[in-house]
């Protein structure tokens, strides 16, 4: 049950228990703006309550990988998943990978509900 919604400029966020999903709008340069905006999203509904993030990619659009160095900074964040059966935006996930503080807790996955069962499992 998603427990609220937000549209934003670049996408849309939806918040389910302690996990964060987002859905970026196709075409977009994913940037340190854009990241700020959601960690502060974040920040705003858990508070300190640890979290997990997952990137609900359906549509296609580029991120800066350094996105990561900034959200591996945030403490109660957890773990990132990213949802994508696109064979480019997994290959691209593993530099992205590399940028997150603990590349065990950064997973892909071809379905959301994949992603939310690994990450109901990270939060534990």
């Amino acid at each position: 049950m998603t427990t609220s919604a937000l549209e934003l400029q670049f996408g849309s966020v939806s918040f389910f228990n302690n996990i964060q999903i987002a859905e970026l709008k196709e075409g977009i340069l994913f940037d340190i703006p854009h990241n700020q905006e959601i960690l502060e999203l974040a920040r705003k509904q858990f508070r300190n309550q640890p979290y997990g993030y997952i990137s609900n990619r359906v549509n296609s659009y580029s991120v800066n990988p350094m996105i990561h160095l900034e959200s591996a900074n945030v403490s109660n964040l957890i773990a990132i998943a990213v949802v994508s059966k696109n064979p480019l935006v997994k290959q691209n996930c593993i530099i992205e990978k590399q940028f997150f503080r603990n590349s065990s807790s950064f997973e892909v996955f071809e379905t959301l509900e994949e992603a939310i069962n690994w990450m109901k499992h990270q939060l534990i």
